[in-house]
Order: C-alpha cells, then sequence, then structure tokens
C-alpha cells in the first residue's frame, strides 16, 4: 500500500436504485452537482401528476432527509415556465454517504417522477406515506489512477475478481473493482484524510490486507483493516524574527516542548507535519512563552482550562 503526496480532494456522486447500479440508459434526473455545489432541478414536464392534473404552480420546494421533510424550508428559483432551480453548498450536507429527497409543489403536491430516472428510489415520508424519491448520495473516495492511495493484493492470479470495499464507500460490493497486475490486483483511490476501514472480497470471500499490519477487530469476530490517512499541512508563525528558539507543539506530539523545532525561512517559523484528518489544537512556545497562532481566530478551551489553537484537517 503506497500513499502519493497528492491530496486534492474529490466528492464521487453515486446514483443508486435499491443500492444496486442500473444501466446507463436510465434517465438521471433532480439534481446535479459542480465543483462544490448541488443543484436542484424540477422540470414539470419530468412529473406527470402535476402537468396533466392541471396544478398551478406557485412555489416549488426541495423537502427531504436534511431539511426533516419540511414543505416550505428550501424554495426553489423559477427559471423559466417549466424549470426551477436550487443551489446548495455541499457544506450544507454533513455526512459522506446520502438523503432521499422529493419536489413539493406549493407545499401540498407531491411531484412523483417516471419510474425511468435511474437515481429514485421507493421510500416513504416520516408520516409513512410512500414516496418515489430521489437519493442523493456523496462518497468522499473515487477511483482515479492519480489518486493519492494505492491499495495492492499479491497473489490471488486465479481469482475472477477482487472488490475493494471499506468505510470510504459504506462497505459497498461493488463500488470499487480491483485490476489485476504481474503480481496481484491494484486500486487507486483519492481519499480525503481520515482514517478508514477496510477489505477485499475475493470472488465473494471476505478478507483484511495480509500486507497491512494495521487491523482492528469487527463486530462479525473477524478483522477489518486500517489506513490512516493524512495531509501535510504546513504551521507559519510570520512573527517573532528575534526569538531564539520557536517550537511547535500539540496533541499530535503530545504537546511536546522540544521535539518540532520551527525553522525561520522567507520572513517567517515554518513547520511542516502530516497530520490524520480531523481537529488537531496546537500552540506555539516561543524562547518559552506558549501562545496560541495570533493568524488563526480559531481557537478552544482543552477542558483544562487553557485555550489552543484549531487546526481543521480535512
Amino acid at each position: 500500500m503506497k500513499i502519493k503526496t497528492n491530496h486534492l480532494f474529490f466528492l464521487l456522486l453515486t446514483l443508486l436504485f435499491s443500492c444496486k447500479i442500473f444501466a446507463q440508459s436510465k434517465t438521471k434526473k433532480g439534481f446535479d452537482i459542480k465543483g462544490e455545489q448541488v443543484t436542484f432541478v424540477f422540470n414539470v414536464n419530468d412529473y406527470p401528476n402535476i402537468k396533466n392534473n392541471g396544478v398551478k404552480i406557485k412555489d416549488v420546494f426541495v423537502s427531504g432527509e436534511f431539511n426533516n421533510w419540511a414543505l416550505d424550508q428550501w424554495p426553489m428559483t423559477k427559471v423559466n415556465d417549466t424549470i426551477y432551480q436550487l443551489k446548495k453548498d455541499l457544506s450544507v450536507f454533513t455526512s459522506n454517504f446520502g438523503w432521499e429527497f422529493k419536489f413539493i409543489v406549493n407545499s401540498e403536491h407531491w411531484a412523483e417522477p417516471t419510474s425511468d430516472f435511474e437515481n429514485s428510489v421507493d421510500a416513504k415520508n416520516p408520516d409513512g406515506f410512500p414516496l418515489m424519491v430521489y437519493n442523493l448520495k456523496l462518497y468522499s473516495a473515487f477511483a482515479t489512477d492519480y489518486g493519492n492511495v494505492n491499495f495492492e493484493l499479491k497473489g490471488f492470479k486465479d481469482a475472477k475478481k477482487v472488490i475493494l470495499s471499506g468505510t470510504f464507500n459504506r462497505w459497498d460490493e461493488t463500488g470499487f473493482l480491483m485490476k489485476p497486475t504481474d503480481d496481484g490486483w491494484k486500486v487507486t483511490l483519492q481519499l480525503k484524510p481520515d482514517i478508514y476501514h477496510y477489505k477485499f472480497i475475493i470472488d465473494g470471500i471476505w478478507m483484511e490486507d495480509p500486507q497491512n499490519p494495521s487491523k482492528i477487530e469487527n463486530e462479525y469476530s473477524g478483522y477489518n483493516s486500517v489506513i490512516d490517512v493524512q495531509k501535510n499541512v504546513t504551521f507559519q508563525l510570520c512573527d517573532f524574527n528575534d526569538a531564539k528558539t520557536v517550537i511547535l507543539s500539540g496533541d499530535f506530539n503530545d504537546w511536546s516542548i522540544e521535539d518540532y523545532k520551527m525553522i525561520w525561512q522567507d520572513n517567517c517559523w515554518t513547520y511542516n507535519k502530516r497530520l490524520s484528518g480531523g481537529k488537531h489544537h496546537y500552540k506555539f512556545i516561543v524562547d518559552g512563552q506558549w501562545i496560541t497562532d495570533p493568524h488563526n481566530s480559531v481557537k478552544e478551551y482543552d477542558g483544562n482550562g487553557n485555550i489552543n489553537s484549531v487546526c481543521m484537517v480535512k
């Protein structure tokens, strides 16, 4: 297993129907994702129960799991006589996985799509009313030859199919098909910094990575392999040019007062550190005096009454 240095972030939009991937001939409707935005799209021509029943459209809302199926909280903007849109930043959706949603006209008419939409599923709203809803799924993992993590399995040359599955794709058994190599199997993913559990599925048989000693017991009395994908973070203190010694100290080095000596370069004290995804507390020690980062406004108490600067790695 090899980790490359490229840490661009990708979001993979996976459109599923009853948890299975259907044919390319299916029509994808309801939303589109570009860059850091998701655009919900309502076209009245796609909903015969609205168009053919003579419903006079006053407004259209997006209703779903992300807003507790509210009838009038996410209003859409009218683009023309038939199309309404609503744009939302991806940061609104706090999970890596999925939400069911639906369009509602005039806060009372649920728009029913035709059955040939690939990204629709049969479900029920919180009141138990049956709906054909859209399934918006966002995965942080993306299979690409230019990804930052190589997963390799040595041997098993006689296997017909090898799949990589893990917490990065909610243990999907079909998503990441590994390719045969001269000495085994391989797939490359783009993963954001985080700690992931994973296994290989060899012709239907699950097994942990025999080349990775890092593993954790799972609920099935077996083991999952564990990988910690990290990101390079540069800490800088662009002050105190007369200081003799500046130390970077944080929860990532057990608050050591001597390990990470910063280097003066380009008019700043600098230290590069690879960190796992998540929140990290840190401070600088300038000639023995502890200070928070004067150029970072994000600070938190640590539970012991101390105020620390916060670095978020994602």
